[in-house]
């Protein structure tokens, strides 16, 4: 099941869009601003952010600007009464994937989001294949001709953001914004820590390898 981050300071349509949502086979949670989004963002995976550009505290500008920042390319629609074309513009600069303008038809909502899912290419199950190598998502399991390995949480999405963009170098400080959080008081050797785990446990696998790159970080080759 997709999950969807709902980041609206109006009670009534925050409910409206969970609600529709729900409906349509999403699980949403709900945050009424960008603090308590980020917050629900370092314990859950989510698939998809909906939110507001006019909240107390951080707005949604900010918002969309240090997923960015962290490395983290959720999609993000914007749901906003602001319709100016150069509030357009800097939604889009920021890293936003979409914009809809209020009032909107929950209806249109619900398709634009069927579409940010499939532009970023998440599967309906949660799977990324890699050779004969399965990664399911809601399991937290790698599987390879019949055999199931369960690993812990942060092993997994570690493992699964490296495999989602094979060749793609990954920084320490990106790792640990993304899979720890961006309040997390880990320190970057916990990803090297988390790397070697996933080295062992991996080493025979002939899909696919872990490798350093030398004052950058780390990142996933297919074999």
């Amino acid at each position: 099941m997709f999950k969807i981050l709902v980041v609206e300071d109006d009670v009534n349509l925050n409910q409206m869009i969970c609600k529709a949502l729900g409906l349509h086979g999403y699980h949403a949670y709900s945050a009424h601003n960008a603090q308590r989004a980020l917050s629900i963002m370092d314990s859950n995976v989510v698939d998809l952010v909906v939110s507001d550009i006019m909240m107390p505290g951080m707005d949604g500008y900010a918002l969309a600007h240090k997923l960015r920042q962290s490395g983290n390319n959720v999609p993000i629609l914007f749901v906003t009464a602001k319709d100016k074309f150069e509030d357009k513009q800097r939604g889009f600069q920021v890293g936003v994937d979409d914009y809809m303008v209020k009032p909107i038809d929950i209806g249109e909502m619900i398709l634009r989001v069927g579409a940010l899912l499939r532009r970023a290419q998440i599967s309906n199950e949660h799977k990324l294949v890699v050779g004969t190598t399965v990664m399911d998502h809601d399991a937290l399991t790698v599987s390879r001709e019949g055999v199931v390995l369960e690993l812990p949480q942060k092993e997994f999405l570690l493992l699964f953001k490296l495999l989602s963009y094979p060749g793609k170098i990954f920084t320490r400080s990106q790792l640990m914004d993304e899979i720890w959080g961006l309040t997390s008081e880990s320190m970057e050797r916990t990803v090297d820590v988390h790397i070697t785990r996933l080295r062992d446990k991996f080493r025979a696998n002939p899909d696919f390898s872990i490798e350093t790159v030398r004052g950058l970080g780390y990142k996933a080759v297919k074999l």
